[in-house]
């Protein structure tokens, strides 16, 4: 995946969330994802909550086929039910950190990602349809402030 990397998980400074076989989108989901990696777990939270009442939305980077454009986004939508279970699945991960003793202040996300999950059937009056499954996973590493301006500095 381009723009993103993903160090392998390390307990004492990292905690996890897994949702699994959620009835939302994958296309939206993966759209959210890429719009709340890297972010502090608490502006995460605000954003998501202003596109579940319409004050935001999503910028559509990939799946955007076909989409109306938002004043100076471009292609973007509100998944308020992806958005929900994403909240949902935040305040788990924050939980586990806080579980683990990590500072719940100083957390990042540093890796959301979002996949299809086994489908099952909607079975109707003559035909059937799959329904529609996600698997999601964050996970969150304690960031203190001055590592992140040592790490912006060591970039210039």
């Amino acid at each position: 995946m381009k723009g993103h990397t993903f160090r392998e998980y390390q307990k004492e400074h990292m905690a996890r969330a897994v949702s699994m076989a959620l009835p939302i989108s994958v296309k939206q989901s993966v759209e959210i994802c890429n719009y709340i990696r890297n972010k502090n777990v608490s502006s995460a939270k605000k954003m998501l909550q202003d596109v579940i009442e319409k004050k935001a939305a999503v910028p559509f980077k990939r799946y955007n086929f076909d989409l109306g454009h938002k004043t100076k986004i471009g292609p973007a939508r509100y998944p308020e039910k992806a958005s929900k279970e994403f909240i949902k699945l935040i305040d788990n991960v924050e939980a586990n950190a806080q579980f683990k003793g990590l500072n719940t202040s100083n957390l990042v996300i540093a890796h959301a990602s979002a996949h299809k999950a086994g489908k099952a059937w909607h079975f109707g009056r003559k035909s059937r349809r799959r329904m529609k499954r996600t698997n999601l996973e964050i996970v969150v590493e304690e960031k203190s402030k001055t590592e992140s301006k040592a790490a912006k500095e060591a970039k210039k």
